[in-house]
């Protein structure tokens, strides 16, 4: 009874038979009922299964009280089988209940953990496997099984070709890991969980998958979040390299020093990670061997020709427009598809030669800028943003709550071109939100309060002070840049009312990046390149310095433009639907180079550059 289910209908099934052997071995030897031994152990089975077959034994009494013994047996034994595989009918289905069966499933992701990032994931990943059939994305997470199926159900209704297999169990588990088939997956996706120290956990996990004994012999497709960046190594050795690391917090410093001094990137890069509109793909052209890469860029009218991977090496986004293309180089580009990527060439009149703007971008010049709020993510800001500024700028911080001074302190050490201040304060205080932007800062940047609050009223704090700085700069009738931190995307509707120039919707950026990662490895290299500091970054500049303003022109002659200025443009934004999210808030990336735009001098010209 200890061994299961199985072990008890096997047991029943040898005690029945002995039982029966038993009856028809007296049957035969008794001799009255005239009868061989097949049909005496035929006879009694059926009065085992069936007792109601013995009414009408005729014989000695010897005969009939065999044929009572095999029948009182045969409905102990009936009713006992009954019992036990209605009871072992009904602890599977608790088993699948609760979400601890195996899936059966190859090349499917497997999502470990449970986050408020999920939901973007699946999101994505669905989006990824739109045009594949009859995928999976498996989740193993400790909750319980039908409210996690529940919660996915209300945020996202469809997923498209995907379906969504949940299963309850401890990602640091071995046990409940096998449940999930990481054998046979296609990638994994560790996200990071909320608590005290969420890289341990992580940490764990990597451990775990790596150190199966019963692991595939090929690497695993593993990406994952790590918030603190002193914990990297300790988490390439627990996944023996295997992990794709996405440092968070490193991610969204980057993002919020670039954005701040440039609104609308934030967007760009949105639209760079998410698989909703033009992605980045790989591509080789042996016809363009002994090219330069400046004459290749208007080569391709429905894709954007972004930079060059050589054969063995790392990429380079926007490499030198006399860089020759050599055999083995793989081209990068932005485009809908890869199907898309066809070469043509431009028409003879494609370049306008008298719209091509010759003044020089100005110069960046002193810069001050005051940061709101404070969160784990706040010190990669400042450190990201001591890099972009010119020496002698100055940087104010206003935040309350514990050890904000002391981190405040520890990260001013590291700053070489910012002078950087502090002072305890309310950000939701009008009073204080009054005096500090009566000093004449260009730029506001206002963090949420991650650490101490609550997801929602985290936000909720934010939203005030963001209404307060709009109606403070349109009393004055001042101008200052806003860009604001969200954690939740579908807070971003309501944050519109307040006008900020540009949001960061944290959780959702780094969510994209490992979705993006776990669907193509190979993108770490590009997204390392893209968010470095050193070499070519995104920017948006004004239109004005590529092209004649208020003059309907073509992409081509826009990429022509940023191409003498050895830049690669591969986009613009219209500022007049800065606000309008049905249309990417005015960002428009891989445009047709044949289709024209009449910019204004409040647009921008999206171009990867050096500054």
């Amino acid at each position: 009874m200890a061994r299961g289910t199985i072990a008890l209908i096997l047991g029943l099934f040898v005690l029945s038979l002995v039982v029966i052997l038993v009856v028809a071995v007296v049957v035969v030897l008794i001799g009255d009922a005239q009868i061989d031994f097949a049909e005496a152990f035929w006879r009694s089975m059926l009065r085992t299964l069936d007792p109601g077959t013995m009414g009408g034994d005729t014989g000695s009494v010897q005969f009939v009280l065999s044929m009572l013994a095999v029948t009182l047996g045969g409905l102990f034994i009936v009713a006992t089988l009954i019992g036990v595989i209605g009871s072992g009918i009904e602890a599977k289905l608790d088993d699948l209940r609760r979400g601890r069966s195996l899936v059966l499933e190859d090349n499917h992701t497997v999502i470990l953990g449970w986050s408020p990032q999920i939901f973007d994931v699946i999101s994505e990943i669905a989006l990824a496997n739109a045009n594949r059939r009859r995928q999976r994305i498996v989740v193993l997470a400790s909750r319980d099984k039908v409210d996690m199926e529940t919660d996915i159900k209300q945020r996202l209704p469809d997923t498209l070709t995907t379906k969504i297999v949940c299963r309850s169990g401890s990602p640091i588990d071995l046990d409940d890991l096998r449940l999930t088939s990481l054998q046979t997956s296609r990638s994994i996706i560790i996200l990071s969980p909320e608590s005290d120290d969420p890289d341990t956990d992580v940490i764990k996990t990597l451990l775990a998958i790596t150190n199966d004994p019963d692991r595939r012999p090929e690497p695993y497709q593993v990406v994952t979040e790590i918030k603190d960046d002193r914990n990297v190594e300790v988490a390439r050795l627990a996944s023996r390299g295997e992990a794709k690391l996405v440092l968070g917090g490193e991610l969204i410093g980057r993002i919020a020093a670039q954005t701040c001094r440039q609104p609308g990137l934030s967007i760009v890069y949105q639209e760079l990670l998410d698989f909703g509109g033009d992605e980045i793909y790989f591509f080789e052209d042996a016809e363009l061997v002994g090219q330069r890469f400046g004459d290749a860029l208007n080569q391709f009218r429905r894709s954007s020709l972004i930079g060059i991977v050589p054969a063995g090496e790392r990429p380079q986004l926007n490499p030198s427009m006399e860089r020759l293309i050599a055999s083995g180089d793989r081209l990068i580009f932005l485009s809908a598809d890869d199907d898309t990527i066809k070469r043509e060439s431009p028409p003879d009149d494609s370049i306008r030669e008298d719209a091509i703007a010759s003044g020089n971008h100005a110069a960046a010049g002193l810069e001050r800028t005051l940061v709101l709020g404070w969160n784990s993510r706040a010190t990669n800001l400042l450190i990201e943003l001591d890099r972009y500024v010119t020496p002698g700028s100055q940087l104010l911080v206003i935040a309350d709550g514990p050890g904000v001074a002391d981190q405040v302190e520890t990260v001013g050490r590291r700053l070489q071109n910012l002078g950087l201040s502090y002072r305890p304060g309310d950000t939701t205080d009008r009073a204080i939100l009054d005096a500090s932007t009566a000093e004449g800062y260009e730029h506001v940047v206002v963090m949420s309060y991650s650490d101490a609050l609550d997801e929602q009223r985290a936000d909720a704090k934010t939203l005030v002070t963001l209404l307060h700085l709009r109606d403070i700069e349109s009393r004055r009738g001042e101008s200052f840049t806003i860009v604001s931190e969200m954690l939740d995307v579908r807070n971003r509707a309501l944050a519109v009312v307040t006008r900020a120039d540009d949001f960061i919707v944290s959780g959702k950026l780094v969510s994209l990046a490992m979705t993006q990662l776990a669907e193509n490895p190979e993108l770490n290299a590009v997204f390392e390149d893209l968010f470095d500091e050193a070499g070519s970054e995104v920017y948006l500049k004004p239109a004005g310095d590529y092209v004649k303003v208020g003059e309907a022109v073509g992409f081509y002659t826009i990429v022509e433009s940023a191409r003498r200025r050895g830049e690669t443009a591969f986009g613009y934004r219209v500022l007049a639907l800065a606000d309008d999210s049905q249309k990417a808030y005015g960002v428009v990336m891989n445009p047709d180079k044949a289709s024209t735009v009449a910019l204004t001098d409040e647009d921008k010209v999206i171009v990867l550059a050096e500054g």
